[in-house]
């Protein structure tokens, strides 16, 4: 029996902002796998678990408010430490007309290779084409869409850009490739947010600027200042018109070094939202950044129904 014609196959083809998390029951911060763990002592960077679920409950709940949130299960499996990270899963290509493909990871970061077949077995119980290239990729994390069928790619860290090539082949789409260098910004989310179809929010300094000029030629490129990418300006997400980002910054002492620099990173994004017509919405998941990550690690878009509209 097939389904109604006005009924919606999968998430990505629903009317609605649809996202992917996954609740940290297997997550931990064992084995330190990027710079930002590494600076940071074994005892300190251990995540306050019950604390961790409160804050992962806070972004779950915003978002739901506004959207479809679906739940990727956590298998009984030791070593999954950074499932809770869902954007490096994989990508749902939504330029496609049947909206129906999802490639997945093929992780360059040990402790990740499990989450693989993880995802594997979920998007193919949900009916989705499941696919994994045969060269390294770390999902939305790494390949962000603008607009249309044109995407822009981040390597050299976590990725190769013979994937790339693969993905332009395979899917009719373009991808603006630029080069990775900075191991504090090691995902290209952590310096290239698209926030609408027309701009997009980077972090210019960490672009070779052969790489920059390629990608001005696909979008309206807004400067981000690495001082406000390092503590995670272009690790956003936006929910409609509300651009969502992590902030631990209640938690700081007034007058610090790490305050003065979490106060300017929330003003700079507050004055390109403003300028766009957007509010920022921040949430405290401090307990996360112990894993070397942010908001937009944590959210694996499932379609980009928020793009469709533009603000006035």
């Amino acid at each position: 029996m097939t389904a109604p014609v006005d009924r919606p196959l999968n998430p990505t083809q629903f009317d609605v902002p649809a996202f992917l998390l996954n609740a940290p029951f297997s997550y931990s911060t064992e084995v330190p796998n990027n710079v930002w763990m590494e600076e940071i002592a074994e005892e300190e960077r251990r995540p306050d678990m019950r604390r961790a679920m409160t804050q992962f409950l806070a972004l779950y709940r915003y978002l739901a408010a506004e959207s479809l949130v679906y739940l990727l299960p956590t298998p009984r499996l030791n070593g999954l430490q950074d499932l809770v990270f869902t954007a490096n899963l994989g990508i749902v290509l939504d330029h496609l007309p049947d909206r129906n493909t999802v490639v997945l990871a093929n992780f360059s970061s040990p402790p990740r290779v499990g989450e693989t077949e993880v995802g594997r077995r979920f998007f193919e119980s949900m009916g989705y084409r499941v696919v994994v290239p045969e060269t390294k990729f770390e999902g939305e994390a790494e390949l962000k869409h603008l607009h249309d069928n044109v995407y822009v790619g981040g390597y050299g860290l976590r990725s190769q850009p013979e994937t790339y090539d693969w993905f332009e082949r395979s899917y009719d789409m373009t991808v603006v490739k630029v080069a990775m260098t900075d191991p504090r910004l090691y995902h290209l989310d952590c310096l290239v947010f698209p926030i609408t179809r027309e701009q997009t929010l980077v972090c210019t300094e960490a672009l070779d600027p052969q790489d920059l000029r390629l990608l001005e030629k696909h979008t309206e490129v807004i400067d981000v200042s690495t001082r406000a990418a390092y503590p995670g300006l272009c690790n956003s997400v936006r929910l409609h018109n509300i651009v969502l980002n992590a902030s631990h910054i209640h938690d700081l002492r007034a007058g610090t070094e790490e305050y003065q620099a979490e106060l300017a990173k929330n003003r700079e994004l507050e004055d390109i939202a403003s300028r766009l017509g957007f509010e920022v919405a921040l949430i405290n998941l401090s307990e996360f950044a112990k894993g070397g990550a942010m908001l937009s690690c944590m959210v694996m878009h499932l379609n980009r129904h928020s793009y469709r509209f533009t603000l006035l």
